[in-house]
């Protein structure tokens, strides 16, 4: 069996930042062991494998580790590549996914994300995340993933987890974000998932949709440009659309093959 494979990077226009992911399209599903096997050898954040069904694409998303429900950058990944690679003519796509119903549409060079909001509620930091923190946090919240307020871009630049703690705990298929107001954007965040073989995610934009209603309350803005201070580092624009959000950013190929089963 011959596969195609393109990987691309999600929220950056270059080739070595952002976040990578690599998209698989397929005619019919494979065995899950078999895509989860894809996905660890693949050995990036994400793999989003996907079929055109015509009226929508059917969209599902594998760490190198599990399954999981809801992923922005291999969403704006595939669009990249239904769009650029695979002559794709509507212009929207509506996938269908674990979280429902999303919906991308091109514009001029970015993509723009169409997901639903993910408030967080206040909540009590489980002692294995508190422990493996270099700082404690001001404020916390959890929705999907737990939400952890800072008060500085630098705080969250110079934030160390200790792994060995931190990996106590089981939040699959959540992380922990962290964030601050930015120095030259509106808010800057950083993403970390226990126990995964990638400790920090590179850019997240499922993580937006709980950042991007916080950060509404808090700046009393709809529309807010986003940071991610990983080492890759990747750039989001975000709007607040009630029980929507929209996450908008620009995708590079990185490269096209083929894989051999």
């Amino acid at each position: 069996m011959k596969l195609s494979l393109y990987q691309i990077n999600a929220f950056t226009t270059c080739s070595f930042g952002g976040n990578p992911a690599c998209i698989i399209p397929l005619k019919s599903w494979l065995p899950d062991e078999l895509m989860l096997n894809i996905a660890k050898e693949n050995a990036v954040a994400e793999t989003a494998f996907f079929i055109d069904r015509g009226k929508h694409v059917a969209l599902r998303w594998f760490t190198p580790e599990i399954e999981i429900d809801l992923c922005g950058h291999a969403t704006l990944a595939t669009s990249h590549c239904l769009f650029n690679h695979l002559n794709y003519n509507k212009k929207t796509i509506h996938y269908k996914t674990k979280s429902g119903s999303l919906f991308v549409k091109k514009h001029h060079d970015n993509y723009c994300l169409d997901f639903p909001t993910r408030a967080g509620m206040t909540a009590s930091l489980p002692d294995a995340i508190a422990k493996a923190l270099s700082m404690a946090p001001k404020e916390v919240y959890k929705a999907r993933d737990y939400l952890l307020i800072y008060d500085t871009q630098q705080d969250i630049e110079t934030l160390k987890i200790n792994r060995d703690i931190f990996d106590q705990i089981n939040l699959s298929p959540g992380g922990v974000i962290v964030t601050a107001l930015g120095n030259t954007c509106d808010f800057v965040s950083r993403f970390f998932t226990p126990q995964a073989s990638i400790l920090e995610d590179p850019v997240t934009g499922s993580a937006h949709c709980t950042l991007t209603p916080y950060w509404y309350k808090k700046l009393g803005k709809t529309r807010m440009k986003a940071r991610q201070l990983s080492n890759r580092m990747g750039d989001l624009d975000c709007e607040y659309k009630g029980e929507r959000v929209q996450i908008s950013g620009a995708a590079v190929t990185y490269f096209k093959g083929t894989i051999v089963l």
